[in-house]
C-alpha cells in the first residue's frame, strides 16, 4: 500500500507541475521512447487534460455468483428464511430472497463439514475438517467470524445446537460429547465421555458420534448415536444413561417424532428402524423400504445405506418419512433418488447429481410440535433443488439465482457495463417464451434478507459461451445476475450420427460446437461466435420468428512461405457449399485403422455440416452466415484466435496462426484470405528464406498425438503458445501449436493408426471450467508464461522431435525467452526455421492509414503474435445504395509499427482525448412487416455519440501487447508514449475502458497484478497484487468493462465481480443485501395443563446451572484453542460504510437508552426524596416517643 500511496502524492506533484502531462510517461516507469517529443503532427500534449488519478482507484471483490463449487453442508434458519451452503474449499454461500447472495470464505480453506444456524439471532456456526468451529456475525452486510474454536486433541464429527440454546453440543471420532458456550465461545467443563455412556460390559468402542440432539419432549434429555449402532439416552442432569439402544447395522443418522417418544434411524444396510423409548431392546418396526421381499418370509434383502433419514408430522395428515439413499444393489444404473413416503405412498425422485444433503422445512421452528412439512431443499454436487410437498406430485420450484451457469462448462465471458437501456428487456422477451413449464406455483420458500437497488443505476449484461456451443446472455445489474436468454449456436450444424465423428473431419474428439471466442456489438445487435472447430457465426437479432436457409461459406487459410507472389489482395470465388464435400467425405470415412496415405489426405473439407435445409428460427439471434475454415492438403483448420465484426463496413475478420480472413457478410463473399506473411508485402522488416515443400503434408499436425507420458504432460504445460522462437515455432495463443510436416517414425504411425484418419490432434475442447491442472511455478509465485498461454486458448499438439525435451531444456528456453530484446524475437534465424505469426487481434475503425493521409477512411487494424501492427485500408462503396452490389476493396496500406510482444488491444482517442468508438448501423429488425423504404435504409453512426465536435486532424492510437503499451500520433505514426508494463511476467488481458467521464488502459497481468494507465500519458495510476493466476479458468476468463468492473471464474460453477473504482468500493456497502432483518419469533403454542403436567420437565431445565463454570469446572486448556475474531472490527467498517438504516437504528437506541437513563434519574430522585421523608418522619416520631416508658405508650 505504501507504494499505492506514493503515486498519489506523485499525481498530485505531476498535476500541480507546469506541464506535468507531458512527463507523465517517463514519470510512470515506461521508458523513454527516441519519437517521444511532439511528433510531426504538431500536437502539443497539454491539450488533452487527464482527469483520472490514483484516487480513482481502489479494488475490491463485489459479489460471486453461481452454484457453491463442491458443496458438503446445508443449514436453513426457519424463521429467517435464509439457507447456507458450506463447501469443501471452506466457502460458505448464504442466500435469501433474490438479490440477497453472500459469499464468505474461512482463511484457512479447509472443507465445511457442517453449519448450524442460531435461529433468528444473525449468527451461524460452521464446523471445519480442521477441528474448528467458528461463529460468523450474519448482523452485517459482509459477514466476518466473531470467535474460533480450535480442538487439538479430537476430531469433530457432529454438532447440534437446540431452538433458543446457548450451548451447542459436540461430537468426536472419540466418541466423546463435549459442550461449547456460544456467547464466550469457551469449553464448559462438562463431557460425556464414551465409556461412561456405553454400558461397562461393552467391550468395543462405539466409533465416532453421528448424532445428537435433545428430546423434544424434555430438552434435559441428549440422544447420542454411535457409528456402530449404539444409541444412548443421556439424563444431562443426573449425568447417567438413562437408556441405551443397540443394532446390528452401522447407524448414519436419527430423527425424532415431535412427541418426543420415538425416534427413527437409519442404517448402512438400506433399513429404517423405529424405536420407542419404553422398549428400547429392538426396534419395534424395521423396513428396508427398496429392498425385494424374498418369497420365503426371510428378512428382504439389502440395499443401498441410507444416508440421512428426517421423521416429520403433520397435524391433518400422515407423517412425512424423508430419506436419501437405500436403492436396492441391482439397479447399478439408477440414479440418485430422494424418497417421500406419506402414509402408503412412495415417491421416487431420480436427481441428476448425487445427493450432498437435504433439509425438509417446516412451518415452526420448536421441535416439540406438529412440524407441518412444506418443502423439501436437496443440494446436489452440482444443483439446488427445493421439492414442494404441499402437492400430491411433488413438483419442484422455479430456482430464481443464477446456479446453473455451469450447465455446460464455461468456455468464455464477456462484460458490458452501461450497455443501451432497451437490450435488457428487449432479450428477456425473447428468452422468456422458451422457459420450461411444470413448476410449483408456490413463491420460493427461501425469502429472508432485505435487497435494495443501491445507487448503481446503469444497466450491465454478462455473455457466457460454453461447451455444448450455447451462449447464455444474463443481465448483470446492480450486482445481481439473472439469465435473459440463451442461444444454441450448434442448431445451424447437423447433427453427428452416432460413430460417425470417429472418421469425420472434426478436428476436437469432444465437445465440436464449443465457442471459443465471441463479438458483441449491443448497439447493432450484430452478435459474432467463434467455434472451436474453426468456424464462425454471424447472428442478426429479430423480433420475428423466421423459416430460411443458413447461408455459408469455406475459406482456405494457408500458411505457404513460397507461395508469396504479391501483396495484393485477391478476390477469392465462393467455395462449394458443404453437400458438394459429402462424397468425398464418404470415401474417406474407411476403416479406422489406416492412414490414408495413398492420395486421399482430407482437403477443402470443413470440420462440420451446416444444415441445408430451410431452419425455423424463432425471435431472437438467427444465424445470417457460417464461415468455415477448411482443411488444406490433409491439414486440419486452425483454432480462431482472434475477431472482430463492424456493422457499419458490414465486414468480419478472423485471423488463426495461419493467416486472416475478412468476409462481407452483407454480400455473402470472402474479400480476403491471406497468409500473415503476404499481409506485410514488401513491408516485412525481417528477411525470411522461402521453404521448400513439405514432403509429407499427410503426416502434419492432423496426426501427431498427446502421448501420456510425464516428460509430454511438462511438455504441454511449459510450452508457449505465442513465441517460442527457440524452438522454431510461432503458434497461436489462442490455439494449437501448428506444428511443421516432419516425418513420424514408424511407432508414431503405429499410434496414429490406433487412432484412425482425421482423428483430432487435441484431447478435448478446453472449457475455462474444467482447468484444474497443475501448473509450474516461477520464483515470482505465479505461472510460467508457457504454461499459461500454452493453455489459454487451446490444447497444443507437438511435432515428433518436440516429445523428447526435457524439462531442463525447456526452463532454459525459458529464460531464453524472457530475455529478448528486440520486439519480435530473440534471434532471426529462428523465425525462418517454420515460425507461423498468430493474429492476435482485430479492430476495425475510422483512423488515419497511412503516414501522408489527410482525412480518416476505414481500416481494419491487425495485431500479430510477434508484436507487428499492421492497417489495412477499406474502401467501402460510397454510396449506400451500391452497397448490396459494388465489392468492398481490402488492401494493406504498407503501415507497421511494432510492440514487444504479442498484440493483445487497440483503442483510438481523438485530440482530446476521448475515446472514440467504431461506426456501426443503428439496429433495424431485418424481418419487419413494415418493409418500406424508410426501414430499408440503414443508419449508420460513424463517429462516438460523446464527441459531437470534429475530431480534428490527428488521434491518438492506443496499442497494448503482453509486454508494453504504445500510444501513437496518427497520421504522423510518432510514437508519443511508450511504457514497459511488465518485464518478467505478461498480460492476460488489457482493454481500454472509461472510468468517470474519461478513459483509462486496464491491465491483468499473470503475476496476479491488475494495473490501470491513464491515457495517453500512460501514467501507472493503479498496481495491485490481487490474484496470483493459479489455473487456466482465471487467465481465459477474465475481462474487464466500464465504469471499473470487472469479472473472472473463481470456479468451474461460479462467477467472481470485482470493481477496480473507487467510488463503486465505497458505494458497495449501501448496494449489498442485509442477510439479518428484524422478525419476530414465533410463539410456542400452548401445551395445555395436561401435557405440561406429565409431559416431562423439559421447561425446568436450566443449561447454564448445569454447563456453568460454577458446576461444571472448566476444560482443560490443551483440549481446545479459543481464538477472537475480526468480527468486531467488520461490524464497525459495515456500520461506517454509509448504511443510513443502520445509523438510524443506532441513533434510535441511544435515544431510547437515554430516555431510560432519564427515566431512571427520575425515580432514583424520587426515591432518594421519599427515603429523606420518611427518615424525617422516623426522627419526628423518635423524639417524641423519646422520654416515654412503655407502660406510657
Amino acid at each position: 500500500m505504501k507504494k499505492f500511496n506514493f503515486r498519489k502524492v506523485l499525481d498530485g506533484l505531476t498535476a500541480s507541475s507546469p506541464g506535468g502531462s507531458a512527463g507523465g510517461g517517463g514519470a510512470g516507469g515506461g521508458s523513454a521512447h527516441p519519437g517521444g517529443t511532439a511528433g510531426a503532427a504538431g500536437t502539443p500534449r497539454e491539450e488533452v487534460q487527464e482527469t483520472l488519478t490514483s484516487d480513482y482507484f481502489q479494488i475490491c471483490k463485489t459479489v460471486r455468483h453461481g452454484f457453491p463449487y463442491l458443496p458438503t453442508a446445508l443449514a436453513f434458519d426457519p424463521v429467517q428464511k435464509i439457507l447456507a451452503i458450506g463447501t469443501r474449499t471452506g466457502a460458505i454461500r448464504i442466500l435469501g430472497r433474490p438479490g440477497v447472495d453472500c459469499y464468505c470464505q474461512h482463511e484457512s480453506g479447509a472443507a465445511v463439514l457442517q453449519l448450524q444456524f442460531l435461529i433468528n439471532e444473525g449468527a451461524l456456526v460452521s464446523a471445519c475438517a480442521d477441528d474448528t468451529l467458528h461463529l460468523w456475525n450474519l448482523r452485517q452486510k459482509r459477514p466476518a467470524i466473531l470467535h474460533s474454536l480450535k480442538f487439538n486433541r479430537e476430531r469433530i464429527t457432529y454438532c447440534h445446537l437446540p431452538f433458543q440454546s446457548k450451548w451447542l453440543y459436540v461430537g468426536t471420532e472419540r466418541g466423546n460429547t463435549h459442550i461449547v458456550n456460544i456467547e464466550s465461545f469457551i469449553l464448559s467443563g462438562y463431557v460425556i465421555m464414551w465409556n461412561k455412556a456405553i454400558e461397562l460390559s461393552t467391550k468395543t468402542h462405539p466409533g465416532p458420534v453421528v448424532h445428537l440432539s435433545d428430546s423434544p419432549r424434555d430438552e434435559g434429555k441428549l440422544l447420542i448415536g454411535y457409528e456402530n449402532g449404539t444409541v444412548v439416552f443421556w439424563d444431562l442432569r443426573s449425568k447417567r444413561a438413562d437408556l441405551r439402544a443397540y443394532y446390528d447395522e452401522a447407524i448414519h443418522s436419527v430423527a425424532w417424532h415431535h412427541e418426543g417418544k420415538q425416534f427413527m434411524c437409519s442404517h448402512s444396510d438400506g433399513s429404517l428402524t423405529l424405536w420407542n423409548l419404553k422398549s428400547p431392546n429392538r426396534p419395534f418396526q424395521t423396513t428396508i423400504p427398496h429392498g425385494k421381499i424374498q418369497r420365503d418370509g426371510k428378512k428382504p434383502e439389502s440395499c443401498k445405506p441410507i444416508l440421512k433419514v428426517e421423521y416429520k408430522t403433520c397435524k391433518n395428515s400422515e407423517p412425512f418419512v424423508i430419506f436419501s439413499g437405500g436403492l436396492s444393489y441391482d439397479k447399478a444404473c439408477r440414479r440418485p433418488s430422494l424418497t417421500i413416503m406419506h402414509g402408503k405412498a412412495i415417491t421416487v425422485l431420480e436427481m441428476d447429481h448425487p445427493i450432498v444433503d437435504f433439509l425438509t422445512l417446516c412451518e415452526t421452528p420448536y421441535p416439540n410440535e406438529f412440524q407441518e412439512p412444506y418443502a423439501v431443499v436437496v443440494l446436489l454436487e452440482k444443483d439446488l433443488i427445493v421439492v414442494d410437498l404441499t402437492q400430491s406430485n411433488f413438483p419442484i420450484f422455479e430456482n430464481p439465482y443464477p446456479i446453473d451457469i455451469h450447465e455446460s462448462p464455461v468456455t468464455c465471458t464477456e462484460y458490458f457495463a452501461d450497455c443501451p437501456p432497451d437490450l435488457i428487456p428487449v432479450l428477456y422477451s425473447v428468452g422468456a417464451k422458451h422457459k420450461k413449464q411444470g413448476y410449483s406455483n408456490k413463491e420460493w420458500p427461501i425469502s429472508g434478507g432485505a435487497w435494495n437497488l443501491g445507487a448503481q443505476t446503469y444497466p450491465e449484461i454478462i455473455i457466457t459461451g460454453h461447451a455444448d456451443g450455447s451462449v447464455k446472455f444474463w443481465d448483470a445489474s446492480a450486482i445481481t445476475l439473472q439469465m435473459l436468454y440463451k442461444l444454441k449456436t450448434s442448431k445451424v450444424f447437423e447433427k453427428q450420427k452416432p460413430g460417425e465423428g470417429k472418421a469425420t473431419a472434426e478436428i476436437v474428439e469432444e465437445d465440436p460446437f464449443a465457442v471459443q471466442m465471441m463479438y458483441w456489438c449491443p448497439e447493432s445487435r450484430i452478435f459474432c461466435v467463434a467455434g472451436v472447430s474453426a468456424y464462425v457465426v454471424v447472428y442478426r437479432f429479430s423480433k420475428h420468428e423466421v423459416n430460411t436457409e443458413i447461408a455459408s461459406l469455406e475459406v482456405r487459410l494457408q500458411y505457404e512461405v513460397e507461395d508469396i507472389i504479391t501483396p495484393e489482395p485477391e478476390i477469392i470465388p465462393q467455395f462449394p457449399d458443404a453437400s458438394s464435400q459429402l462424397p468425398s467425405l464418404k470415401s474417406l470415412s474407411g476403416s479406422t485403422n489406416t492412414v490414408a496415405c495413398e492420395g486421399m489426405m482430407k482437403d477443402s473439407i470443413p470440420c462440420l455440416s451446416v444444415k441445408t435445409r430451410p431452419v425455423r428460427m424463432p425471435p431472437g439471434y438467427q444465424a445470417d452466415l457460417v464461415i468455415q475454415l477448411v482443411w488444406v492438403d490433409g491439414e486440419p483448420p486452425q483454432q480462431i484466435t482472434s475477431l472482430a465484426v463492424n456493422s457499419a463496413y458490414g465486414l468480419v475478420a478472423f485471423g488463426n496462426c495461419n493467416g486472416l480472413a475478412v468476409v462481407d457478410f452483407m454480400q455473402k463473399s470472402v474479400l480476403l484470405s491471406m497468409g500473415t506473411l503476404e499481409l506485410y508485402g514488401s513491408s516485412d522488416p525481417y528477411q525470411r528464406q522461402p521453404r521448400s515443400p513439405r514432403k509429407s503434408k499427410q503426416f502434419a499436425a492432423g496426426l501427431t498425438e498427446l502421448s501420456d507420458s510425464p516428460v509430454s504432460l511438462e511438455l504441454e504445460r511449459c510450452k508457449s503458445p505465442t513465441s517460442d522462437h527457440v524452438n522454431g515455432h510461432c503458434t497461436s495463443p489462442t490455439s494449437q501449436s501448428c506444428s511443421s510436416g516432419k516425418r513420424l517414425s514408424s511407432a508414431d504411425v503405429s499410434k496414429a493408426n490406433r487412432r484412425g484418419p482425421g482423428r483430432p490432434p487435441f484431447r478435448k475442447a478446453q472449457s475455462a471450467a474444467c482447468m484444474e491442472i497443475s501448473l509450474p511455478v516461477t520464483t515470482e509465485g505465479y505461472i510460467s508464461r508457457r504454461a499459461v498461454l500454452q493453455q489459454l486458448h487451446g490444447i497444443s499438439s507437438f511435432s515428433h522431435d518436440e516429445r523428447h525435451c526435457t524439462a531442463h531444456t525447456w526452463m532454459n528456453k525459458e529464460n531464453r525467452e524472457n530475455s529478448f530484446s528486440r520486439s519480435r524475437s530473440s534471434s532471426v534465424s529462428s523465425i525462418d526455421r517454420d515460425s507461423k505469426e498468430a493474429i492476435t487481434a482485430l479492430y476495425f475503425m475510422e483512423s488515419f492509414a497511412r503516414k501522408n493521409d489527410s482525412a480518416v477512411s476505414p481500416c481494419l487494424w491487425v495485431g500479430t503474435g510477434l508484436g507487428m501492427v499492421l492497417i489495412l485500408s477499406l474502401n467501402l462503396p460510397a454510396s449506400d445504395d451500391l452497397r448490396q452490389s459494388e465489392p468492398v476493396m481490402v488492401s494493406p496500406s504498407g503501415t507497421v509499427l511494432t510492440l514487444k510482444g504479442a498484440v493483445l488491444t487497440f483503442a483510438c482517442l481523438d485530440c482530446t482525448g476521448t475515446l472514440i468508438h467504431p461506426p456501426y448501423e443503428v439496429w433495424r429488425d431485418p424481418h419487419s412487416a413494415d418493409d418500406g423504404e424508410k426501414t430499408r435504409k440503414r443508419k449508420l453512426v460513424m463517429h462516438s455519440p460523446s464527441s459531437s465536435q470534429d475530431m480534428g486532424d490527428h488521434q491518438f492510437a492506443v496499442i497494448c501487447s503482453e509486454k508494453q503499451a504504445k500510444v501513437f500520433s496518427l497520421p504522423s505514426q510518432t510514437c508519443l508514449y511508450v511504457h514497459n508494463i511488465t518485464e518478467t511476467s505478461f498480460l492476460l488481458q488489457a482493454d481500454v475502458v472509461t472510468l468517470c467521464n474519461s478513459v483509462c488502459l486496464a491491465c491483468f497481468c499473470a503475476n496476479g497484478h491488475i494495473m490501470t494507465l491513464s491515457l495517453p500519458s500512460l501514467r501507472p495510476l493503479l498496481d495491485i497484487n490481487y490474484l496470483p493466476v493459479t489455473d487456466m479458468r482465471i487467465a481465459r476468463t477474465f475481462c474487464f468493462s466500464n465504469e471499473g468492473q470487472a469479472l473472472y471464474l473463481s470456479s468451474p460453477t461460479e462467477i467472481q465481480r470485482l470493481t477496480y473504482s473507487q467510488e463503486m468500493c465505497d458505494n458497495l456497502q449501501d448496494m449489498l443485501g442485509d442477510l439479518f432483518t428484524p422478525v419476530e419469533t414465533p410463539e410456542a403454542q400452548n401445551r395445555g395443563f395436561l401435557k405440561g403436567l406429565f409431559g416431562g420437565s423439559g421447561q425446568a431445565f436450566d443449561r447454564e446451572e448445569l454447563f456453568g463454570e460454577a458446576t461444571a469446572g472448566k476444560a482443560s486448556r490443551s483440549l481446545a484453542q479459543h481464538i477472537p475474531g475480526s468480527g468486531g472490527i467488520e461490524g464497525v467498517r459495515g456500520a461506517a460504510g454509509g448504511v443510513i438504516g443502520d445509523l438510524t437504528r443506532a441513533r434510535i437506541a441511544l435515544d431510547e437508552r437515554g430516555q431510560k437513563l432519564g427515566e431512571l434519574d427520575e425515580r432514583t430522585a424520587s426515591m432518594m426524596a421519599s427515603a429523606e421523608a420518611f427518615s424525617k418522619h422516623a426522627h419526628e416520631v423518635m423524639l417524641k416517643y423519646k422520654d416515654k416508658k412503655w407502660y406510657q405508650f
